[in-house]
């Protein structure tokens, strides 16, 4: 959760330097791809995983990369992001319902709900006023984030270097694609990184996407989503002090009142029965 928080960060560092943010998403999963390819050897898994892994395959590869990069962009405030993220648990505790048939209890829907509201409340920050694209684009990320947990489950019993693996594959052949449509020719927008920023851009590729997501998605092997999601209300609290060590930003009274409304829906949705 502290990896997932420096994502963040690290991620809003890389996009102040003019880094094109789907450009981004692409390299990320260029150095995540590097990485596992000596252990995926390309195996394809069996026909009855095929379905599951495209949609983790474009959730987690496209849909979350993207939308995570293009909210930080347009947002001129990073804690927004960062809390907003959190409603990956409440959407994931949906879906959940709706495809594995995990049962969802009166008290379970009202702290869903409630962590809802604490977004709405978040939304009406005067800082935010001309950040509601950001905000829309981080829950479209968290939507697509507990798209790719619950599809996991689907295929928890294929190794995790093959799932990730075609997950990098994918997302990355979709995201050059259209950062050529939409941000330019990736060579040309790739000579004009800085020297410095491809430490960063490795930072949310190695140590992020390899090491805290695939150390995620391992514990599904095991776990319910169920049991695993509560620690999501960790990394926005790791997310928040990093933001304040890099950028000073502290947040507003409202940001703050939903932040602790989002985070302790997100904890007590995963203890009530």
């Amino acid at each position: 959760m502290a990896l997932f928080g420096s994502a963040f960060v690290a991620g809003k560092v890389v996009l102040n330097t003019s880094v094109p943010p789907i450009l981004f998403g692409s390299l990320r999963l260029l150095i995540v791809l590097i990485c596992l390819i000596p252990f995926w050897r390309f195996k394809i898994p069996s026909k009855k995983y095929i379905f599951p892994l495209i949609i983790f395959s474009l959730s987690m590869g496209v849909g979350v990369t993207m939308c995570t990069y293009l909210a930080l962009n347009a947002s001129s405030i990073v804690s927004p992001v960062i809390i907003g993220s959190q409603l990956t648990v409440p959407f994931a505790i949906i879906l959940s319902s709706l495809f594995i048939n995990e049962k969802i209890s009166y008290k379970k829907w009202f702290f869903v709900l409630s962590a809802f509201a604490g977004i709405v409340l978040i939304g009406f920050d005067p800082k935010l006023v001309d950040n509601t694209l950001a905000l829309f684009l981080t829950t479209l990320m968290a939507l697509f984030y507990s798209i790719a947990n619950v599809s996991s489950r689907k295929i928890k019993n294929i190794n995790i270097v093959i799932t990730n693996g075609f997950m990098a594959l994918t997302g990355l052949v979709v995201l050059i694609i259209l950062s050529y449509i939409f941000e330019g020719d990736p060579l040309e927008n790739i000579k004009n990184i800085e020297f410095e920023v491809w430490f960063l851009i490795l930072h949310s590729g190695l140590i992020v996407s390899v090491c805290a997501h695939m150390s995620l998605f391992y514990l599904y092997k095991y776990y319910s989503v169920g049991q695993v999601l509560p620690f999501y209300a960790l990394f926005p609290v790791f997310g928040l002090i990093q933001t304040f060590l890099i950028f000073g930003e502290i947040p507003s009274l409202l940001v703050t009142l939903g932040g602790i409304i989002v985070i302790s829906s997100v904890y007590m949705v995963q203890k009530v029965k």
